[in-house]
């Protein structure tokens, strides 16, 4: 398992619904943002131009409501890959306190052909340093 990374997370007027808090469809824009920037901060500018990723699954576990005032940031931690797929766990945080939980699987393509690809072992191990 690697590291975590830390995405700073900024809530606008728009993310709030009727209740008065972010709305739920809105998480999943923060954990897939927080997971690409994840990979656009470790991996080497070449491998980000050959690579785009899709999401295949999330599954969002909701803890607390957050709203506009929060300070809220997602940590994001790659913790296993099964051939072109990688698993994600993203944790939105308000301080110490868990706003939600992501579980996700994403798929790694080939940016050319569009095609599921695995990545370089080099690179694979910037995320998960035991492979």
């Amino acid at each position: 398992m690697g590291s975590a990374y830390h995405h700073t997370i900024g809530i606008s007027e728009g993310d709030i619904d009727h209740m008065g808090h972010v709305n739920n469809a809105v998480y999943l824009k923060w954990v897939q943002d927080a997971v690409v920037r994840y990979w656009e901060s470790l991996a080497p500018p070449e491998a980000v131009a050959k690579h785009l990723w899709v999401a295949l699954k999330h599954e969002i576990s909701y803890r607390r409501p957050t709203f506009l005032e929060d300070d809220v940031v997602a940590d994001v931690i790659a913790d296993k890959m099964k051939g072109a797929r990688v698993f994600f766990t993203t944790v939105i945080k308000r301080g110490d306190q868990v706003v939600a939980e992501a579980k996700s699987v994403w798929c790694c393509l080939d940016a050319a052909s569009q095609r599921p690809a695995r990545l370089a072992r080099d690179v694979a191990k910037k995320f998960l340093p035991d492979l």
